[in-house]
């Protein structure tokens, strides 16, 4: 559970981080917002250095809570309701998270 609850933590570090530039670019919204972006991304990128495994094997874990983290925000954010595919999606690469993650050692 602590190392789902770390990539949870690492998914959201690194939405907020793209999130924030994109609501200037896109939505003429203020450019101090550059300012918590780049404060979430060095957040996101710390998070990732205590992962317990080695890099390669983090990163490639992580794009499955990245993808489910990213379909929950898809409705608590942008207020998108996500379709059976959103969400079948996202199980499956949840799935493979697992499997990366959780194998025999």
């Amino acid at each position: 559970m602590r190392t789902f609850l770390l990539y949870a933590a690492t998914a959201i570090a690194e939405i907020v981080g793209c999130y924030l530039p994109y609501l200037w670019l896109r939505e003429g919204r203020s450019a101090w917002l550059l300012v918590p972006a780049a404060a979430s991304l060095a957040l996101f990128a710390w998070l990732l250095t205590l992962h317990p495994t080695a890099a390669g094997r983090v990163y490639a874990a992580y794009g499955g809570v990245y993808i489910g983290a990213a379909i929950v925000w898809l409705w608590a954010v942008d207020g998108i309701r996500p379709t059976s595919w959103d969400v079948a999606g996202a199980l499956v690469a949840l799935a493979g998270m697992g499997i990366i993650i959780f194998q025999p050692r």
